[in-house]
């Protein structure tokens, strides 16, 4: 069975601060959760709300936290801008990162 995961990029519309995570859950239900007061201990708390910025869907858990730590490693907004502008990165990392 395949464990399908996400890498999502969500924005603070508070700050435009970008975050970089992973999950296994319904991406939505996850942005959610960032913004739900309930985690108030979370990273992410004090630039609430959260909106979602880009996902990758990927084949395996594996896969996503590959390509999580790859592009939090890479520290660049503008990096993250070209995840959305040049659609052939997301393939190449797909690749880069298959577990298959």
């Amino acid at each position: 069975m395949i464990d399908k995961a996400t890498v999502y990029i969500i924005r603070s519309l508070k700050t435009s601060r970008l975050y970089v995570g992973f999950t296994t859950k319904v991406v939505e239900d996850r942005v959610l959760e960032h913004n739900d007061i309930k985690f108030e201990d979370a990273f992410t708390k004090r630039d609430r709300p959260w909106v979602l910025h880009f996902q990758i869907i990927c084949e395996s858990e594996k896969q996503a936290r590959g390509i999580e730590a790859h592009i939090k490693k890479m520290k660049s907004r503008k990096y993250i801008e070209n995840l959305l502008i040049y659609p052939e990165i997301v393939e190449k990392l797909l690749v880069k990162f298959n577990t298959e």
